[in-house]
């Protein structure tokens, strides 16, 4: 599953940047030479998988048991972070914002979503939810099946999000759109 999520998420970055180099002026499907080298050209940086350890979500910013598997930090002049973050069932983040959006892909199990105002939605594996900037929301597992979701969100300032307030169980307990009791 690990394996799709990062295929989805490769192909989603190289689109843009296979739809830039088209030669100026040259047919569609023609693609550029690659710039020449200017020596300090930055290298390719394979992180093996297995080489960043796990950790286990803070409890200031989580109910419940929740795992982070970190896959990427910003790379200059790139400002963008991604990992897989696992819920137990009923686990959940707090409120929170990021300064420049979130994406979450579901990768596996049944999660809740709400943003701020709005009702509780229910998440499944290959839904991806948009969160725009500086909007609060939380999200996490459903109260009997945990859930998977890749998150990528870029920092600003060195910053990716701000830690509200937890959500509470009656919060969480609400019934999601489209559930019936």
């Amino acid at each position: 599953m690990k394996t799709l999520a990062t295929t989805v998420l490769s192909l989603a970055l190289l689109g843009p940047a296979l739809a830039q180099s088209v030669a100026p002026g040259g047919p569609k499907g023609v693609v550029a030479p690659p710039a020449a080298s200017s020596g300090n050209a930055q290298k390719l940086n394979i992180a093996r998988n297995g080489s960043q350890a796990s950790y286990k979500g803070p409890a200031e910013n989580f109910t419940g048991s929740v795992r982070v598997d970190p896959l990427f930090q910003p790379n200059a002049p790139s400002r963008t972070a991604g990992a897989y973050v696992t819920f137990e069932p009923g686990a959940r983040s707090a409120w929170h914002t990021h300064p420049l959006g979130q994406t979450l892909i579901v990768t596996a199990g049944s999660g809740r979503v709400q943003r701020w105002g709005d009702p509780v939605e229910v998440i499944r594996p290959g839904d991806r939810v948009w969160i725009p900037p500086g909007q609060k929301h939380w999200h996490g597992a459903s109260p009997t099946t945990g859930m998977t979701h890749l998150a990528i969100q870029e920092q600003l300032e060195g910053k990716s999000v701000e830690w509200l307030e937890k959500v509470s169980d009656a919060q969480y307990g609400s019934l999601p759109q489209g559930e019936n009791p």
